[in-house]
């Protein structure tokens, strides 16, 4: 372990800042990072030990304990629960004869739950050792089931139980377009890099993480900053449930992605780039690090680019399990080998980003649209979609719908319409944006799709009227109070307490008073909390009870009164709770009951 340990660091020349690479090296190697490993890695890093446990113990991937040869994990999101999850981890965990959530006796495998594989269009999936295992069924488990009794290394396993497609069903402006290596670089330095700049600018391009800031705007800010040491970031830690576009990207149009981080390391004259790569997407590190270097051969990366003088190198960076790391500033820590707790902004990662310097953090999609903007120009981008949403929004469409997969349209586009294309009947609602996002009834699918109706990252997962919205509910809540980074007390308490009121009422435990105290709570978790993950986990029970009050009031129990009890303080108790003025019907059930 010494020598291996030695040279992890060494081949990371030592960097506190590649703790996660050496961490995810040791994990793989080991099956868990040893007490022993800490301690050397403190002194070869100079880093104290307690910062790299808290960075183990922050990471759903790490692990201080030993797991399986065979670490296994099954997606739990919503989409997986629609195709059978339960029944199927239940079947596994029988035939691998291993509790959920446990290690074999004798340690050949364990089994466990993960939030979401970013497989949601091929489920019910999930991982081993980090590759993804799709279209998971009774048949592929006994063939996995003996593989891993015999002990078969997953080199040997066959290819189709890995396979991840593509599914792209209906491409637009930006999936039908290929454009050639190095075509966007030489169209900008031809151009100009300020006239470059005014074209983005001219193209209305916004973030397209769900955010929606002017892509221009931002880049312009970080050039403008007097530091002259500056980073490109793209984020592609799409770990929003219902998400799986940026998978598609960088396996299909990788090359466009880098060179729109090459085109905005040119415009803000920076000469590192980083990829952060979702842990999950393991099965792309390998294509993409080839990619890269294919780029670095053909002269789009390294050293003089294009021989215009410019030096711009990209590194992949992968993450570990944490939903909270797709939030840009945690994404940040994390590259920098810390545990991905969001930062108090401002400063703003355009001044104060990777290292405290000028960095810009933009997302797959964006990245892509802006190296095709600069061959094409502004005014190609513009005259598509709305005066305030300009371009085409790249979705990623699952659920209740004949052809999952990934789908372009115009922003302006009708919610009727993806509906329509992607063959979903019998619509209960419609999931926007992930759980993060709005649910939408079925009354409302003449809304559209642009940042002033429903904005959304590229999440959209339907729900036919065979489904129980309280359960969704409940799967989107639980997956907050899993995912909370336990920074500030509104999300780390607000979020258990929230997801503990939320069962009481589902359960039929709850009284009037309870749907009160929901809101009141959901309330307090949205205002209060640090950063956007607290500020956006109680808007599933927020649009939901907006949109279905009754089916919250459905669960509530009949309220019978022992002899002696303060019915006239309970009333004043509700009344106190219920700030909100539609909070009436709770208090009228009360009286009513009374």
């Amino acid at each position: 372990m010494t020598k291996f340990i030695q040279d992890l660091a060494e081949t990371h020349r030592y960097q506190s800042t590649h703790l996660l690479d050496i961490l995810r090296s040791i994990q793989t190697h080991y099956h868990y990072i040893p007490e022993a490993a800490i301690e050397q890695l403190a002194e070869l890093l100079k880093t104290p030990r307690t910062q790299i446990i808290s960075v183990v113990e922050f990471y759903s991937f790490f692990h201080l304990s030993p797991h399986g040869e065979y670490e296994i994990l099954i997606s739990d999101s919503i989409t997986d629960h629609m195709l059978g999850k339960k029944s199927l981890i239940d079947y596994l965990s029988k035939k691998l004869n291993v509790a959920v959530g446990e290690v074999r006796q004798d340690g050949v495998v364990s089994l466990d739950n993960t939030s979401c594989t970013g497989m949601c269009d091929q489920g019910p999936a999930g991982l081993v050792n980090g590759h993804a295992l799709t279209h998971l069924d009774h048949q592929r488990i006994d063939l996995i089931t003996d593989l891993i009794n015999q002990q078969k290394p997953l080199n040997e396993w066959p290819d189709n139980l890995f396979l991840v497609e593509d599914n792209i069903i209906k491409p637009g402006l930006l999936l039908n377009q290929s454009i050639n290596q190095g075509s966007a670089l030489q169209a900008t330095f031809k151009r100009g890099l300020k006239e470059t700049l005014s074209e983005l600018e001219q193209s209305g391009l916004r973030g397209r993480g769900g955010a929606g800031f002017k892509t221009a705007t931002k880049w312009k800010f970080c050039s403008e900053e007097p530091e002259t040491l500056r980073y490109v970031v793209c984020n592609a830690d799409e770990g929003e449930p219902g998400t799986f576009k940026d998978r598609v990207l960088l396996n299909t149009y990788a090359h466009q992605v880098f060179e729109g981080m090459t085109l905005c390391a040119a415009i803000i004259e920076a000469q590192q780039g980083f990829l952060y790569l979702r842990g999950e997407y393991l099965h792309l590190y390998e294509k993409l690090q080839g990619i890269l270097e294919e780029r670095r051969q053909a002269g789009l990366l390294g050293n003089n680019i294009l021989k215009q003088g410019m030096n711009f190198d990209i590194e992949i960076c992968l993450g570990a399990g944490a939903y909270i790391c797709g939030e840009e500033s945690a994404l940040i820590e994390s590259l920098e080998g810390k545990m991905g707790i969001p930062r108090n902004r401002p400063p703003y990662p355009v001044t104060q980003g990777y290292l405290d310097k000028p960095t810009v953090v933009n997302n797959v999609e964006t990245f892509m649209a802006a190296a095709s903007i600069a061959i094409n120009g502004g005014a190609w981008f513009a005259n598509i979609g709305t005066e305030k949403s300009k371009g085409t929004k790249i979705l990623s469409i699952c659920g209740d719908c004949a052809r999952p997969g990934i789908y372009e349209y115009p922003f302006g586009t009708s919610i009727q319409t993806v509906l329509d294309d992607c063959g979903a009947s019998d619509v209960l609602g419609v999931q926007i944006g992930g759980p993060s996002g709005t649910f939408i009834a079925n009354h409302e699918f003449k809304r559209q799709l642009a940042f002033e109706d429903l904005a959304t990252g590229g999440s959209f997962i339907v729900f036919d009227n065979s489904r129980n919205i309280l359960e969704i509910v409940n799967n989107f809540i639980h997956f907050f109070a899993h995912e909370s980074c336990g920074f500030c007390t509104p999300c780390r308490v607000g979020t258990s307490l929230l997801k503990k009121q939320l069962d009481k009422i589902i359960e039929g435990h709850g009284s009037a008073g309870d749907v009160v105290a929901l809101e009141e709570l959901c309330q307090l978790i949205k205002t209060q909390s640090h950063c956007g993950l607290g500020q956006t986990a109680a808007n599933p029970v927020l649009t939901t009870l907006e949109r279905y009050p009754e089916l919250y009031q459905s669960q509530l129990k009949k309220i019978s009164y022992e002899p002696g009890f303060d019915l006239d303080g309970a009333l004043e108790t509700a009344r106190r709770l219920a700030k909100r003025n539609d909070a009436g019907a709770h208090l009228a059930q009360v009286e009513e009951e009374s």
